[in-house]
């Protein structure tokens, strides 16, 4: 079944795998792609070692979050059954991490008496443990350098430290670790490991892959480079592939929002099109209308909306927040991919601007958007501001976003499309002192969703209109508003 030209040998590890599975160096570090079968030969070595007759240390794995550490136990539990080996499933038990603080953990016990347990990326929860350490994903953790630097002490006396993830922007510490490793003569003495997705390629990944997928999947009639071009097409620009799929970190100095302050702010969602069916993440922004939805129920909250128009060359996007506590909550983004004005009023106003919990929204009015702004306004009144785009307002903005950020008060889509257009926006300095915020213009349009980020960051920071609303006497009667849907 499949297209796939090379076939690896029948185990069940792949090459590079097997060598990562293999290495009982001290303290091992690995770049590696996404979604090539790191993690699941990584439970497979752990319940290996600590299954076995002689073992003397428990292990200690720091996953991005709680949902992680329980799907990386899951994994362990389903390797213990396919080996035979006994394991109790402990579930989530709570730890003490000193100080008077407590944190969570899921465990699995084996006949020896040994625990695996799954952490989250709390630092303090690694704090006076002995064992082996498993740092997953860590270009993800927050607090990663803190974690490293308590993590390493724990394996004096004896156990491995094992460090493992995709890049997420050159100024998080993982990245640090990996310039240091290859550039600066590895300091530190990890063994170090390198797996880009050609290189899984060329180890057999695709035929391991089309032997798990459906019969009928698009997949299977892929060989490898037809494989790793459909890969590189999805991805929402060049700069994202070469990260995620190549271990080449993106420049953070050269983009005004950098990774690590994107992954502090991400809200989970999901993708959906116009009908509000859940779709592929990857359909987000294509031709025609998208929304990208929070996981979480919506609140009470008063609702915010910002609007960035386009129509030919670049997309309109609605971002709606909540705030909560002071802090906004990205509910929904609706996506508008060469859809005519018309349509998109209606959107507008049948998605957003209709529910009375919206109340304020600013909009684009620069060019394009200028007379979609003047109708809302006209229709919905002072719950409306138009917005022109000049160089000291998109500042502005800019700063703005920036700053509630690094607070942690704004928080924004989980969504690769979203995340590439924050990082789109590049600071320049004129030769006349002025600063300027620009992204560059490809596809998918020119930071599109950014700026309709910052619009409902600006709608929030003004003062909100009241919630009991009424149209305007006297509104534009021929207005997209009115009934010409």
């Amino acid at each position: 079944m499949g297209n796939a030209k090379i076939i690896p040998a029948p185990t069940l590890l792949l090459p590079y795998q097997r060598k990562w599975v293999l290495d009982r160096s001290r303290m091992k570090f690995a770049v590696k792609s996404r979604q090539i079968g790191w993690t699941w030969s990584e439970s497979y070595a752990l319940v290996r070692r600590k299954s076995v007759k002689g073992a003397t240390l428990d292990a200690w794995i720091s996953s991005r979050d709680l949902a992680a550490a329980k799907l990386f136990t899951g994994s362990c539990k389903s390797f213990a059954k396919i080996l035979h080996i006994g394991a109790e499933d402990l579930g989530e038990q709570v730890l003490d991490c000193g100080n008077g603080k407590r944190d969570s953990a899921y465990e699995l016990r084996f006949g020896n008496g040994l625990v695996i347990h799954s952490l989250s990326s709390n630092p303090d929860a690694q704090a006076g443990r002995v064992g082996d350490r498993v740092i997953d994903e860590a270009g993800l953790h927050q607090q990663f350098k803190d974690l490293y630097g308590i993590a390493r002490p724990g394996i004096t006396w004896g156990g491995q430290l094992e460090i493992f993830s995709t890049p997420r922007g050159s100024q998080q510490y993982f990245s640090v670790l990996l310039k240091e490793i290859e550039e600066g003569g590895n300091p530190k003495g990890f063994s170090f490991h390198r797996v880009t997705l050609r290189d899984a390629l060329n180890d057999g990944f695709l035929y391991k892959l089309q032997q798990k997928l459906p019969e009928d999947d698009e997949v299977q009639d892929m060989d490898e480079d037809q494989y790793f071009d459909w890969v590189r097409a999805s991805c929402p620009d060049e700069e994202y592939f070469l990260q995620e799929y190549m271990c080449q970190p993106s420049n953070d100095e050269t983009a005004f929002i950098p990774w690590e302050l994107l992954d502090k702010c991400h809200v989970d969602g999901h993708a959906e099109n116009e009908a509000h069916v859940r779709i592929e993440a990857k359909k987000l922004g294509e031709k025609g209308i998208t929304f990208w939805v929070a996981n979480d129920a919506p609140g009470a909250g008063n609702r915010y909306l910002g609007v960035d128009i386009g129509r030919h060359h670049d997309l309109t996007v609605m971002w709606e927040g909540e705030e909560t506590g002071g802090v906004l909550f990205t509910r929904k983004v609706a996506f508008l991919n060469r859809v005519p004005f018309r349509r998109q009023e209606r959107i507008l106003r049948e998605e957003f601007l209709d529910d009375p919990k919206c109340v304020r929204a600013c909009i684009d009015q620069t060019g394009a958007g200028e007379e979609m702004a003047e109708n809302a306004q006209a229709d919905f009144g002072s719950r409306v501001e138009p917005v022109r785009f000049t160089n000291e307002v998109k500042a502005s903005m800019a700063f703005a976003v920036k700053n509630r950020m690094e607070d942690a008060n704004f928080r924004t889509p989980n969504a690769p499309v979203i995340d590439v257009d924050f990082r789109k926006i590049k600071k320049t300095t004129t030769v006349a002192g002025h600063i300027r915020f620009d992204g560059e213009r490809d596809a998918s349009g020119h930071s599109d969703g950014f700026w309709a980020g910052a619009l409902c960051q600006e709608a929030r920071d003004k003062k909100a209109a009241p919630a009991a609303w009424a149209p305007e006497v006297g509104a534009i009667e021929g207005s997209y508003f009115r009934g010409r849907h």
